[in-house]
């Protein structure tokens, strides 16, 4: 039986957790409904628990711009592409840095970390990507920075953690080769970090755009992320302008920002539910264990 006391501090906790919940979810339901809503009702704080005055006009605005599926063409390949051949470097040398009979693999694991503390700059690594003759490709996306350091390290302790040397053991006394362990073995048994780092590099390149912005000066290259970028920048443009012939673009730019977010995150939130059983499970069996 509970006492006075602890029923007090269970009813604090309890409106503390309401009020963390709504401080974190308002601003993305926010989002959604302002989407939704007229631009005047938008501009004219009108706007708070449901849509005012329903249109799609900033979503039709958005849409109309026929970059916009250019975009997505080329973010869709960029992020199967992208994430299948990180996953194809990323793995084999997980595993290979989890095997205690690597000669050197602590040397080779500290030249990894090293860089995730320092890097040349971006200056150097321009002229390092575009001496490979990448620059203005579509391989510049992919290739460069396909091996990210966290996500080996995450593979190289769930490897470590989860595949036991007596298993690899057996399986060279049947003649399994070290390949042929990985491919039928390994693998198999790794479905939740596949998953893990797959959706870690599928959500970082859906959502970048930086790497774009700097290495791709070809229109039919462009992401998804860096064409709504540049939506948004027109808008602010109009927004600036003194004019008042530009007050109604002014409303409907408001809209399309929220237009824009809705548009650059439902396709990765799609595909999140059906990793997340996955995702929980990997990221907690690859954590480092004390």
């Amino acid at each position: 039986m509970k006492s006075l006391s602890d029923k007090w501090i269970d009813r604090i906790l309890l409106i503390l957790g309401i009020l963390v919940f709504v401080v974190t979810v308002y601003p993305l339901y926010f989002v959604v409904i302002a989407s939704f809503s007229s631009p005047s009702a938008v501009s004219g704080g009108q706007v708070w628990l449901f849509p005012k005055s329903v249109t799609l006009e900033g979503y039709r605005r958005v849409f109309e711009n026929e970059r916009i599926w250019l975009g997505y063409r080329n973010t869709i390949f960029y992020t199967i592409a992208g994430t299948l051949i990180s996953l194809a470097f990323t793995l084999p040398a997980g595993y290979a840095l989890s095997r205690k009979d690597l000669v050197g693999r602590n040397a080779i694991s500290l030249f990894f970390v090293f860089t995730m503390y320092f890097s040349g700059g971006l200056i150097p690594t321009y002229f390092i990507v575009d001496s490979f003759h990448l620059t203005n490709t579509f391989w510049v996306i992919i290739l460069p920075f396909a091996v990210n350091v966290y996500h080996l390290i995450i593979v190289r302790t769930f490897f470590q953690s989860t595949i036991p040397d007596d298993l690899l053991e057996v399986s060279q006394l049947d003649g399994c080769s070290n390949t042929r362990f990985f491919v039928s073995i390994v693998l198999p048994l790794s479905k939740a970090i596949l998953a893990v780092v797959g959706l870690y590099s599928a959500v970082s390149l859906w959502n970048q755009y930086f790497t774009s912005l700097v290495y791709v000066r070809d229109d039919s290259l462009v992401p998804l992320q860096l064409v709504l970028r540049e939506i948004l920048l027109q808008n602010q443009t109009v927004s600036g302008a003194a004019s008042v012939s530009n007050v109604e673009l002014q409303k409907v730019g408001e809209i399309m920002k929220y237009a824009v977010i809705i548009v650059s995150t439902v396709p990765i939130m799609c595909v999140y539910p059906f990793l997340q059983k996955y995702f929980n499970k990997g990221v907690m069996v690859g954590a480092i264990k004390g």
